[in-house]
């Protein structure tokens, strides 16, 4: 497709296509819900985040926005550098300008979190310079559908197993947005495909030694047995509303029970004591994830042994995410570890 037949697909948001023009009236909708006009769209080259770079820019250019494209080269693969600059090359065809931003940090173990940690710390950075409040992000309704049975594999509570929120805090300034939560993966592919003509595929996403690898090809077997992609995301989104519910009832809680003071955050002990589980273990995940500006709490397994210990031992002192976790008569402490 000739660059002058794309812009003017992207100028008439898909007009000509009844299917497209519906999905990007819906990601319309949702990007003109924030104030702000200011996004960074995270790329990666593959059909997801290419069907999400076109729909941004089909926005950017019937609106009065600054839509910045930054695609995060880990260097994992020998050929990731390589493969980076064909998607720069690719969308500048298309006057769609990426930045290549690299990440110097070696990732040689738990590599899809660490990357994952990493490429949200450099958005984050990328975000304050530039001053924009909103990251998008590609994931849609099968990586939503992964997440569920990621998380009921460890055991999740209802926080986990609602999945994926379409807006989350980054941090105190950045949100992340995820407006094709709604959309199967097929539809991203035929998207992306309709307007750039290709889209690469990360061979990563073959490596069984990754657990939503493995569950993402158990789709057609589910499939066959009954069990629905579109059934499962309608008891997501009743979980969601769920949680909801109860996130007005955590908050007041959480507002109660916990005080931050200079560098370390306190926890009412007696306060805390009175809760149910499922209370406890959420006002020890956002403490820790709030205190240590993470992008995700720690995991449910890891935060119950803490709150078993923690409640046991008078004179306790632990860590988990990078806090030390101690106990007097009348609080549980949150501080930064000491640094070995």
């Amino acid at each position: 497709m000739s660059k002058k037949d794309l812009n003017a697909i992207l100028k008439d948001c898909f007009k000509n296509n009844i299917e497209f023009s519906e999905i990007y009236q819906n990601f319309q909708k949702k990007l003109d819900s924030f104030r702000k006009k200011n996004f960074l769209i995270a790329v990666s080259g593959g059909p997801d985040s290419l069907a999400l770079t076109a729909l941004s820019k089909a926005y950017e250019y019937n609106n009065n926005c600054k839509i910045y494209y930054v695609l995060i080269d880990h260097k994992i693969r020998k050929k990731s550098s390589i493969e980076a600059l064909s998607v720069k090359k690719l969308l500048k065809k298309h006057k769609i300008k990426l930045n290549i931003i690299e990440n110097k940090k070696k990732i040689t173990k738990n590599i899809q979190n660490e990357a994952r940690n990493a490429r949200y710390h450099l958005l984050a950075s990328f975000c304050k310079k530039n001053k924009i409040n909103y990251i998008l992000t590609a994931h849609h309704l099968n990586d939503q559908v992964e997440t569920f049975f990621i998380r009921l594999s460890r055991g999740s509570g209802l926080d986990g197993l609602s999945s994926m929120k379409q807006v989350t805090d980054l941090n105190d300034n950045v949100k992340v947005v995820r407006p094709l939560l709604d959309l199967k993966k097929n539809k991203l592919m035929q998207l992306s495909k309709k307007v750039f003509g290709r889209y690469y595929l990360d061979p990563s996403n073959n490596d069984d030694k990754y657990l939503r690898i493995r569950i993402r090809k158990l789709r057609m077997s589910l499939e066959k047995s009954g069990i629905k992609y579109d059934q499962i995301s309608k008891s997501i989104k009743n979980l969601a509303s769920s949680r909801d519910t109860l996130d007005i009832y955590f908050n007041k809680i959480y507002k109660d029970a916990v005080n931050k003071k200079k560098n370390k955050v306190f926890m009412n002990y007696k306060h805390l004591k009175s809760l149910n589980s499922e209370m406890k273990m959420r006002v020890f995940k956002k403490s820790i994830k709030d205190y240590t500006n993470s992008y995700y709490a720690p995991r449910s397994k890891k935060v119950v042994s803490l709150i078993e210990q923690i409640f046991m031992k008078k004179n306790a002192r632990l860590t988990l995410g990078g806090c030390l976790i101690s106990r007097d008569q009348n609080h549980i402490i949150l501080e930064k570890e000491p640094k070995k």
